[in-house]
């Protein structure tokens, strides 16, 4: 009982602490989308995509072959330390000096002449976060949840006050609107030209704060490079690896992707960056979605492996599936049907010419939930390599798909992409699991909510009533009808009693 407590407060902690930092950090969307123009947002949705591909080459797997080989009867764990952090000090070295070398050329490149010191502090981001990630791997090997989650917790915090600071109060002091006695303190830390490149230099300085915060994991270990010893580590991290590629490729490389794909003059009057910065403020929108999946992967994974010896157990993971499903079918109907309201969270008109999207990437992060979900036979079999091969076929379909469909709808077919790769990884992975490890799901009664949840969004959507209050009444009311026949239909039945099987 006491492991399972403590299994279940170390959830908690990685849980809330992640859950509460996104949410946080979302909060930045509305101060982004109100402050800079979408062509300039455009830059900053690009850049990260390209930091969220390339986190996964500064740490090759390393973190999770740690976990794995630490863990080993017999294995000295501070001579593992020692070996994996001195490889990636050198790797993480070599790489974000490369591309600080190579900052000219790539801003070039990537069309953005004169800014390459964005991708110096990116680099430069990189470097800090491979090295940070094996210090995290020993507290969370060493059971230090609070450190972990208080670490990046202020990390977060961090970030959102130099915000405020950067984004908001200098530039509003300067402008005279408050405080214009600070105008000449301002002027010595502040410079406007460098707009947007806040967001860059925030996330710097806000990840140099690892290093204080985790000197004593960062210096408690002795230099030791050896690539005969970590072999064996390597082969096991490369798959994984691949794997993290193909799964940011899904992610992420739409928004790269709508600015080299996007006809010229697709939009009037906007250019192929303001797209990418206008469809990625909106997939912000899909945090909403994203929470509750987050929440439910730390929850559910630790409970999957503890019952897969219970013989209830596929039934249990059926029910699950089910009512996993329920919640985000309605999470999906509650913000299609009043996107006119979430909309506001950005603040600028500008970025609400793409809330049509939100729906489909909100559908489309649904079913990656249930994907994850519906793993749990690969894991459970230890037969992990087709989540490689599902990641990778979704990689290749979100590639083939953008090439397709971007120069005709533009950013909503990106959406779509996005949405047909994540319902492909689920179908599969459903299909795959009742061949290896046969689980009951509700299918079709799964396949007919899912339906009557999009037809209620697509009657909110194409039903054209322009007075405010009277629209927002009738999309009340469709939420209540959702939630209504959900529980008519799916309410437990009522148990018979005794006297009432007794014949009379």
């Amino acid at each position: 009982m006491s492991v399972a407590k403590k299994l279940v407060g170390q959830t908690a902690v990685y849980g809330v602490s992640s859950i509460v930092g996104r949410a946080l950090t979302f909060l930045l969307v509305p101060l982004y989308t109100s402050r800079f123009p979408a062509a300039a947002y455009g830059i900053v949705t690009e850049l990260y995509a390209y930091v969220a591909f390339l986190n996964i080459f500064f740490t090759y797997g390393m973190e999770s072959a740690f976990f794995r080989f630490a863990t080993r009867p017999g294995a000295d764990r501070q001579e593992l330390y020692d070996r994996v952090l001195s490889l990636l000090l050198v790797t993480s070295f070599v790489l974000s000096g490369l591309f600080v070398l190579l900052s000219p050329t790539l801003a070039q490149v990537l069309q953005y002449p004169g800014k390459e010191k964005y991708l110096i502090w990116l680099a430069l981001v990189m470097g800090i976060d491979a090295v940070s990630a094996i210090a995290f791997a020993r507290l969370r090997l060493e059971n230090k949840a609070r450190k972990v989650a208080t670490v990046r917790f202020v990390n977060i915090l961090l970030n959102v006050g130099l915000s405020l600071f950067f984004i908001v109060l200098c530039p509003d002091i300067l402008a005279g609107k408050y405080l214009t006695a600070l105008q000449p303190l301002v002027n010595l830390v502040y410079s406007p030209n460098l707009g947007v490149g806040y967001v860059f230099l925030i996330g710097l300085l806000a990840n140099l704060l690892y290093i204080p915060m985790l000197w004593r994991e960062l210096t408690d270990f002795q230099f030791r490079l050896n690539l005969a010893f970590l072999r064996p580590m390597l082969q096991y991290a490369y798959p994984l690896m691949f794997m993290g590629l193909a799964g940011m490729v899904n992610e992420t490389f739409d928004r790269p992707l709508l600015k080299y794909w996007l006809p010229e003059g697709f939009y009037p009057g906007k250019s192929s960056e303001a797209a990418m910065g206008i469809y990625g403020a909106c997939y912000k929108l899909a945090i909403f979605m994203s929470l509750v999946i987050t929440a439910f992967r730390y929850a559910a994974e630790p409970f999957f492996f503890s019952q897969s010896t219970e013989k209830n157990s596929p039934a249990t993971f059926a029910l699950i599936l089910k009512w996993f499903t329920l919640c985000c079918a309605f999470i999906f109907v509650f913000i299609s049907v009043n996107i006119e309201d979430f909309g506001l969270l950005l603040r600028s008109p500008e970025y609400r010419t793409g809330l049509a999207v939100v729906p489909v990437l909100l559908l489309a992060n649904l079913f990656l939930g249930m994907y994850y979900n519906l793993s749990v036979w690969f894991k459970l079999t230890d037969k992990t390599y087709f989540g490689t091969y599902i990641s990778l076929a979704g990689a290749v379909l979100t590639i083939v798909l953008n090439f397709l469909l971007i120069p005709v709808l533009g950013y909503m077919g990106s959406a779509i992409t996005t949405l047909a790769c994540y319902f492909m990884m689920a179908v599969v992975c459903g299909w795959l699991g009742q061949r290896h490890y046969p689980i009951p799901y509700p299918v079709r009664r799964l396949a007919a909510w899912l339906l009557f949840a999009i037809g209620i969004v697509a009657v909110s959507w194409f039903t054209p009533i322009t007075e405010y209050w009277l629209r927002h009444t009738f999309h009340v009311g469709l939420c209540l009808l959702f939630v209504g026949l959900l529980y008519l239909v799916e309410r437990p039945a009522k148990q018979v009693t005794a006297p009432q099987l007794t014949r009379k």
